[in-house]
């Protein structure tokens, strides 16, 4: 709404999860849009995610492309009231992988929350190895690991999984990003996954997550296959142009920014697919 975050909107959107019972609320994940934002709009926004969550555990990014800022943001996040908080290592100039952890070192040493470490290439620019996965797990206050790629196989996905899983720090979890690999991460073995299409449409993605945490392959695959309509349009177009149009579509947000949704050639096919999970998501 003229540049400010819609708040009226935002609320409901939380309001609308919490009654699903989702475990946690990513309140402003890369999805989210956080690195659009100013550090007030990102304190408002986080202070409201905690009061509409009403004790659901809140999770919000921190990150910046400047060390102090994350630490103000951390400060900011924590006195709102955050459980969790989010960082993806973002820089101008592409980080080594020393001083990706100098700067975890840091920012895990002048917080009282969990850390979550965030591996996101297409918009970081950097790539975390396993190694330093591991490494940095060792780390006072580190909670998870969001993973944003796995192999492509279940195969290679669980041999991947277990090996960090078997490395890392104890009490350390294992989450998946990137929603169309989700059912693929969680039967590898993710404790945790990291859901883009939750935020609309929780009620889905807690079946599937349900169902691929007690072993069940044959509903996860199924529940997966009845949303693959919406995870052709997430490959095509990315997940933040996907969501955001879907969300215009179905009347949760007016004209969001500042990802610019998918053009009018693609509309008609996600206003269906849209269509087809909603139906799920909100008759419960």
């Amino acid at each position: 709404m003229q540049g400010e975050p819609d708040e009226k909107a935002f609320g409901a959107l939380i309001e609308t999860l919490v009654a699903a019972g989702v475990n946690s609320v990513g309140a402003l994940g890369s999805t989210g849009s956080y690195a659009y934002l100013t550090r007030e709009q990102r304190f408002a926004v986080t202070k409201l995610a905690v009061s509409a969550a009403a004790g659901v555990p809140v999770m919000t990014s921190i990150g910046s492309v400047n060390a102090e800022m994350i630490l103000r943001l951390a400060e900011d996040a924590q006195s709102a009231g955050v459980k969790g908080l989010l960082l993806a290592p973002l820089s101008y100039q592409k980080l080594t992988a020393d001083e990706v952890f100098r700067l975890y070192e840091r920012v895990a040493g002048e917080i009282s929350v969990p850390l979550c470490i965030y591996d996101n290439p297409a918009t970081s620019g950097f790539e975390f190895t396993d190694e330093l996965l591991v490494a940095l797990s060792f780390l006072r206050n580190m909670g998870s690991i969001k993973l944003g790629d796995l192999p492509a196989d279940l195969a290679g996905a669980s041999a991947r999984v277990a090996k960090l899983k078997s490395q890392v720090a104890k009490g350390v979890t294992i989450g998946i990003s990137g929603d169309a690999q989700s059912a693929m991460g969680l039967l590898a073995g993710c404790d945790v996954w990291y859901s883009v299409l939750g935020g609309l449409f929780p009620y889905d993605a807690l079946r599937l997550t349900q169902a691929a945490l007690r072993g069940d392959v044959d509903e996860t695959r199924q529940l997966n296959s009845a949303l693959e309509p919406l995870w052709v349009f997430f490959r095509r177009h990315g997940s933040l142009r996907t969501i955001a149009t879907v969300a215009e579509l179905t009347g949760r947000v007016v004209a969001p920014w500042p990802a610019f949704p998918v053009t009018n050639a693609g509309r008609g096919r996600a206003r269906c697919s849209a269509g087809d999970a909603g139906a799920t998501a909100f008759t419960g």
